[in-house]
């Protein structure tokens, strides 16, 4: 670099008239040069005239280059064409970063206008959720508030019912037990009551002691009859003319089967007690019976009030449930709302960090445009330019120590030298000495 730098500042040959010391800077045409060639012969010459009026003081040149580098700036700032055409790429960049903060102006509005929505629905999901919790607690007490066609305090007659319904299965249970083994299987014995013969308290395990068939026999036929209550409710729920005929026939068969057991028990101990005198048993006699009746309606009215029981629990279980399935969606709708709640937060997030990043490239955006507009305000220094004709200032300086200082070659070869790193500090100093950089940027005087 540095014999680069003494190359660039050889002494030129100048011719020198007697009269004047700046009659020795080269006679030139005018006419003839271009405007870069002017301007550089220009700085020539006044380097060659401060370093006659120095005595090539390396100290001065120092001063006088900061001088220069001013004058240059005022030049430079002067040509308003070249500093247009110079700055025309910075213009045309912060009006591109300018249309760009408008556009992340209306994408940033777009965002919070998107947040403030989304913050509105959470809210709205959020009274929506609180709303129907009051609902799944207040529809046991108030349904027809809330729309529902169900029967307040459905549950205290549930529970009733349900309860009577567990002693009258026991006695159907026990009855058609005892009155199936007795009418089909029990041997009667003369010595027992009525009451003995018709309800036997081992029944249950004298059939099964019997055989398998006698003992499923007596233990699943209190099932027909509980079917046949449980067909009460079914065909009670749709008021039909077809459905009531069905419920019509139920009651007769379960009259005929009660008969039949009735019959056939009050048979046993007719035949008994019978004498000879006595006529044979028959369907006629056994209505003349006290026993028969007693024993058909011990059975059939048990099983209609259980059937009817057992109707207006399963009613009653149907008025709770209508409250439990509305309390169930509404729960539903809870859950659904809060999932939605989640995935509205999860988006919020999502947009507040958009909002973030865009905040902060319109900032950045912003610096840029401040910085772009400093540069446009100030002037432009082209670093390869002032470098070009400082060096021609320079050489001007030197032309004079070369020609016209009388001291020994190796005093003047120092001087040179001083002028040089002088010339090197002042390009640092402006941030010319670097082959990268060909801008520097100043504000406007």
């Amino acid at each position: 670099m540095t014999t680069n730098i003494k190359n660039l500042f050889k002494l030129k040959s100048i011719p020198i008239e007697a009269s004047k010391e700046e009659s020795s800077i080269p006679e030139i045409d005018p006419n003839t040069e271009s405007p870069e060639e002017s301007r550089k012969r220009t700085y020539h010459e006044a380097g060659y005239r401060d370093s006659s009026r120095n005595n090539g003081n390396h100290t001065t040149l120092f001063i006088c280059l900061d001088a220069v580098y001013s004058k240059f700036q005022n030049e430079e700032k002067e040509m308003v064409e070249k500093q247009q055409k110079l700055k025309e790429s910075y213009v045309n960049e912060q009006k591109n970063r300018e249309t760009e903060i408008k556009a992340l102006t209306v994408s940033l509005e777009t965002k919070e206008e998107q947040l403030n929505n989304k913050n509105n629905e959470i809210e709205n999901h959020q009274n929506k959720i609180e709303s129907l919790k009051t609902e799944i607690n207040d529809l046991p007490r108030n349904p027809e508030k809330h729309n529902v066609k169900a029967t307040k305090g459905a549950s205290t007659k549930f529970w009733i019912g349900a309860i009577l319904l567990v002693p009258i299965s026991l006695y159907l249970l026990t009855f058609y037990i005892s009155t199936s083994y007795s009418a089909f299987f029990k041997s009667f014995d003369a010595k027992s009551t009525v009451i003995q013969s018709v309800l036997d308290a081992q029944a249950f395990s004298k059939a099964w002691n019997e055989g398998a068939i006698e003992g499923a026999f007596v233990t699943l036929i209190p099932s027909v009859f509980l079917g046949l209550g449980f067909l009460i409710h079914m065909f009670g729920e749709n008021k039909t003319r077809l459905n009531y005929i069905k419920l019509g026939l139920l009651f007769l068969i379960t009259f005929i089967f009660d008969a039949i057991l009735a019959y056939e028990i009050e048979s046993k101990l007719y035949e008994l007690n019978k004498t000879f005198d006595s006529p044979p048993f028959n369907l006629k006699i056994a209505f003349t019976k006290n026993q028969f009746w007693g024993i058909i309606f011990a059975g059939f009215i048990v099983y209609i009030i259980w059937g009817l029981v057992f109707d207006f629990v399963m009613k009653e279980h149907r008025e709770k449930d209508k409250i439990k399935n509305e309390q169930e969606i509404r729960q539903k709708n809870v859950l659904f709302l809060m999932e939605k709640i989640n995935v509205l937060k999860k988006e919020i997030e999502e947009i507040l960090s958009n909002i973030g990043a865009t905040k902060e490239l319109i900032i950045k955006t912003r610096g840029r445009i401040e910085e772009l507009q400093n540069i446009i305000d100030g002037v432009i220094i082209p670093t390869k330019d002032y470098k070009l004709y400082a060096s021609e200032y320079v050489q001007g300086w030197i032309t004079y120590i070369g020609e016209k200082i009388a001291v020994s070659k190796t005093e003047k070869q120092t001087m040179i030298d001083s002028c040089i790193d002088t010339y090197n500090t002042n390009l640092k100093d402006v941030g010319a000495n670097s082959d990268n950089q060909n801008l520097v940027y100043l504000s406007a005087l």
